[in-house]
């Protein structure tokens, strides 16, 4: 019997859609009690295909092959993930069952360890489940880029420990500070004195009967407890680790300023969050995914904001706001949440990695999109600052003269740029030479300060030639130190010219022509870590940073 083509067309397509048409299937979320969980997020693990539980917990949701099981995973707030395996066409009946996690923080949790140490002889921590050691993979997992972040070295930074000690890098250390007695103010500070060898400021020098709460974000595992009475130059072991992998998934708020939507002045890092240590014979992860299943893990929405980043990144003391990097994105519209960017969409950008743990360790591939970096690029990553802002060089010839301008705008960046640390700054350089390499006279435009460095400009000493800095400079309120990065002192901010996110900034200079030959003028826009005196007095190797170069020549 011969069937005509247009049925055979039409068995076909029946015979291909009852294969691999997807199928329906429904459930309820339910708690431990059996009581119906409403607007819980059901998904079929690693996939976008998600649905939510209505007023009596029930939930229907398509895409389950035929002849193919899947995991179906359910979160609520202020309860872990769990899931339904094994998951078959059709299945009508499915519960997921919920259990509640601590609404409360243990102060007695003992952290868990990033990583693998001598004599660890239980939980070997992150390290074994989220390292590419031992593994096939071909990218780093998170604890491999955690190690190469700053993060993970922000207890025992050399830089950091020689501010807090008042001492150079090989440990020589200043004089304590010398106070005098003023009959309004009291005891006033004075300033180094200049007979005596320096090696730059310290809170230790400054206070040295307190701890002060510099460990409140760069030893959180040790301040978390106590944040005024640590000294971070005594950790333990784990303490050292820094920002630590359970550090970041034990926080559960941040406690910000209603109206302003900032952290209130003066709570730094473990002051202004709100965490979720579990109770012995627990455990809690947060994190941003909400599929994360089996485990005691859960769903944490703030993971994924610029808040989360908000307590370490903003800092009053004295009333002087020293950090700001997210109250400028704040004001900045990078916080649109339509049109913006959060700080993990420019500093935890997804890297390509599909997987977040090792295989053998239950590790699952996922969109790779949904998988963000641990190396959180900052201050000292070049590619970063080279794709920060900006700029343009426009050099006009006029007879004896040549007239430079320059426009840099911060058109990438939803900060200020330099933005955190006070001691960051922007050396824009420019260098016109005639043909035998000698420095045109400059007529008119700004030429960089005496902080800038006063020297050899072949060694980075740029006090005096044609160019601008952009920073905020602190200045201390008792001795007039300034630029100060002392600034747990009194301090006021006298300048701040800082390139604010979509702003520009013009400069202009002219030079006098040579009477022949060619002339060349070059730009640049440097970054740099810490105002050279200091730097000297500290004994830092900090190079600059080319973020912005052209050359402009004329016949």
């Amino acid at each position: 019997m011969k069937f005509p083509s247009s049925l055979l067309l039409i068995s076909i397509f029946l015979l291909v859609s009852c294969t691999t048409k997807p199928i329906e299937i429904s459930g309820i979320v339910v708690d431990e009690y059996g009581v119906p969980l409403a607007d819980a997020i059901v998904r079929i693990k690693t996939t976008e295909n998600k649905t939510v539980s209505d007023q009596f917990g029930r939930f229907s949701i398509a895409g389950v092959l035929k002849n193919e099981a899947t995991f179906v995973t359910a979160w609520v707030s202020g309860y872990y993930i769990n899931g339904a395996e094994y998951v078959w066409q059709g299945d009508e009946n499915i519960e997921i069952v919920l259990h509640n996690h601590s609404d409360s923080d243990n102060p007695d949790y003992e952290w868990l360890p990033s990583l693998n140490y001598p004599g660890q002889t239980e939980d070997q921590g992150c390290f074994e489940c989220h390292s590419q050691s031992e593994s096939d993979l071909s990218f780093p997992l998170p604890v491999d880029e955690w190690l190469q972040d700053a993060h993970s070295q922000a207890a025992n930074n050399s830089r950091f420990i020689s501010m807090y000690l008042g001492t150079d890098l090989h440990g020589n250390k200043s004089p304590n500070t010398n106070y005098f007695f003023s009959r309004d103010y009291g005891r006033l500070p004075l300033r180094p004195n200049p007979s005596q060898p320096y090696y730059g400021p310290g809170y230790k020098l400054d206070f040295p009967k307190t701890d002060g709460n510099c460990a409140a974000c760069h030893a959180p595992l040790a301040a978390i407890n106590d944040p005024y009475g640590v000294d971070p130059t005594e950790l333990e072991i784990i303490e050292k680790e820094g920002i630590s992998c359970d550090f970041c998934h034990k926080i559960w708020d941040v406690k910000l300023n209603t109206t302003t939507m900032m952290p209130y002045p003066n709570t730094p890092g473990v002051l202004s969050y709100e965490f979720r240590r579990p109770p012995e014979g627990h455990q809690f992860f947060a994190g941003p995914l909400d599929d994360v299943a089996p485990g005691e893990d859960t769903y944490s929405p703030i993971q994924k904001t610029s808040q989360f980043c908000s307590a370490c990144h903003f800092a009053v003391f004295w009333d002087t706001p020293i950090y700001n990097s997210y109250g400028e994105w704040l004001e900045s519209p990078y916080s649109n949440q339509e049109t913006g960017k959060t700080c993990q969409d420019c500093h935890m950008p997804p890297s390509g990695a599909n997987q977040f743990a090792r295989t053998d360790m239950g590790g699952e591939i996922r969109n790779p999109e949904t998988i963000f970096s641990h190396q959180m690029p900052g201050a000292s990553n070049e590619e970063l600052l080279q794709n920060a802002v900006n700029m343009t060089v426009d050099a006009q010839r006029y007879e004896d003269q040549i007239t430079v301008e320059v426009t840099i705008t911060n058109d990438q960046t939803g900060h200020h740029v330099p933005t955190d640390s006070p001691l960051r700054h922007l050396i824009l350089l420019i260098e016109p030479i005639d043909e035998t390499g000698t420095l045109l006279s400059q007529i008119s435009g700004p030429i960089i300060p005496d902080w800038g460095g006063i020297g050899n400009p072949e060694n980075g000493y740029y006090a005096g030639l044609p160019g601008k800095t952009y920073a905020k400079i602190l200045q201390e309120i008792w001795t007039d130190i300034s630029p100060s990065g002392a600034y747990w002192n009194p301090t006021q901010i006298i300048s701040d010219n800082r390139l604010q996110a979509f702003t520009s900034d013009i400069s202009t200079y002219v030079f006098e022509l040579p009477s022949e030959g060619n002339v060349s003028v070059e730009v640049k826009l440097l970054f740099r870590r810490a105002f050279l005196d200091l730097m000297n007095q500290k004994g830092w190797v900090v190079p600059d940073i080319v973020m912005e170069t052209e050359t402009i020549s004329f016949p």
